[in-house]
């Protein structure tokens, strides 16, 4: 796994890919979410495909373990009212589809304990 800490914008990338992935598929609703993210966080044109290309890479096994990775670079770069605000967009996300499944909702748990939301 890639330990290369990541600022608030590209961690909540991957915080919100592997969110539309743990349920085994990825929503056109999910997709248009994210896009939605990445045009408020990267105003100007971002290549992202590395980033990407490491998400693509994971085995779900590992999904876990880059999620954790990732909201502690997001609260560590990041304000509680950024990452309220974050929580919120994410749980718009997993719902996009009309369905959330169980994975999506341990992974959104994991996001609220690691930030100590509530």
């Amino acid at each position: 796994m890639n330990t290369k800490k990541s600022n608030k914008s590209i961690a909540g990338y991957h915080l919100l890919m592997i969110l539309s992935a743990v349920d085994g598929e990825f929503a056109p609703e999910e997709g248009m979410m994210i896009q939605k993210y990445l045009a408020e966080e990267f105003p100007f044109q971002v290549n992202l495909d590395d980033e990407l290309d490491v998400i693509a890479m994971l085995k779900p096994e590992e999904w876990k373990a880059h999620f954790e990775f990732h909201a502690q670079c997001f609260l560590d770069d990041s304000t509680k009212e950024e990452r309220t605000s974050f929580r919120k967009f994410a749980k718009t996300l997993i719902k996009a589809d009309n369905e959330v499944s169980d994975t999506e909702h341990d992974f959104y748990e994991i996001l609220k304990k690691i930030w100590k939301l509530d």
